[in-house]
């Protein structure tokens, strides 16, 4: 355990011990978070901070939770803040009171908001913490315990830049800004030729024959103007 949270009746003592060295005080906010996580990076950024669930696998429910036959279920969520995953969360969880399973298995609340609901504290036991570099972004991680009775969660938590804590808004705007700019780029690359003619009058057709004048260019104007060409062609055969 390198967490050791303590307090008397003068006095509360939060210490988390074999951390990196450079970590800041807003991280060690969010790294000694027990279930409230998502409640905090909501304060940080003034915005909702939404759950999206990537996976859920759960064993079979043949009978009502309780510890003689404990339900278990193995899940992956995003935190998503304005459109940008803020934070990464694998968790193994298990149940024994069917009162948690009613809440998390059927009414679908998240870990955080399931001890909320149920009005438990759960005791925190932070297992693990990590910084490493990974794609270029400073990240960080922690491995931590959320228990009471009838509801355990083992859960690892990933946050995948650093910045995020020390930019704030700056880091969300500045990261929803590149994901438009690499769709942009993504689309110019995969654009049909015929969108390649230039606008204005006189465009110009690959085959070289001018298209309409004062349209869009479109697949349906060249269309118009092959079969006036082929029509001509056609009269002088004729003739």
């Amino acid at each position: 355990m390198i967490s050791k949270d303590s307090f008397n009746s003068a006095s509360t003592h939060v210490e988390l011990s074999c951390i990196p060295e450079d970590t800041t005080g807003l991280e060690r906010i969010m790294l000694a978070a027990q279930g409230d996580l998502q409640r905090l990076m909501s304060s940080f950024f003034s915005r909702p901070i939404f759950i999206e669930l990537v996976y859920a696998n759960g064993s079979p429910r043949v009978k009502q939770a309780s510890p003689d036959h404990p339900v278990t279920q193995s899940r992956q969520v995003h935190l998503v803040c304005a459109s940008r995953i803020v934070c990464t969360a694998t968790s193994k969880v298990t149940i024994t009171n069917p009162d948690f399973e009613r809440v998390f298995l059927d009414e679908k609340y998240p870990i955080g908001q399931t001890f909320r609901k149920m009005l438990r504290h759960p005791q925190f036991t932070l297992l693990d913490v990590q910084a490493q570099v990974v794609n270029g972004k400073r990240e960080l991680r922690r491995t931590y315990t959320l228990e009471t009775d009838g509801f355990l969660c083992e859960i690892l938590e990933v946050f995948p830049d650093r910045d995020m804590f020390v930019r704030g808004e700056a880091w969300l705007t500045e990261s929803k800004l590149e994901l438009e700019q690499s769709h942009t780029v993504k689309s110019q690359d995969t654009k049909p030729w015929w969108l390649s003619v230039g606008k204005g009058k006189g465009n110009t057709l690959p085959w070289g024959f001018a298209c309409t004048y004062g349209l869009e260019p479109s697949p349906l104007v060249y269309y118009h103007d092959i079969w006036f060409v082929s029509l001509y062609l056609l009269l002088l055969y004729l003739i």
